[in-house]
């Protein structure tokens, strides 16, 4: 691939993952949203992460695994009950690797 393809490239896909962001906070920011939108927009987010959590940790391979061997659910209990304890996103994510860690090398 010749340098030029290279650039373009680059150009080409930081254009099309800038202007899907840039666009709407342009043309919308002179707007006063209603109260009920905004607060539904509010949930949207949370709703999506919890989406792809719960695909992750339910369904690893791409097809539903309820199984007592899937480390994936094992992993998330101390990992959730350390989320909602301590509202901390480090010590969460330091639990949840640790226990993934110890599971995986405790199965092998």
């Amino acid at each position: 691939m010749s340098p030029e393809a290279i650039w373009l490239t680059i150009i080409g896909v930081s254009a099309a993952t800038l202007v899907p962001r840039i666009l709407p906070a342009a043309l919308f920011s002179g707007f006063e949203f209603p109260k009920l939108l905004i607060k539904w927009l509010s949930y949207v987010a949370p709703a999506v992460l919890g989406a792809l959590t719960a695909l992750s940790i339910l369904a690893p391979a791409g097809q539903l695994h309820l199984a007592f061997d899937n480390l994936f659910i094992w992993a998330f209990i101390p990992t959730m009950l350390v989320a909602i304890k301590t509202r901390s996103l480090f010590i969460t994510l330091s639990v949840g690797i640790a226990a993934m860690a110890l599971l995986y090398n405790l199965t092998m």
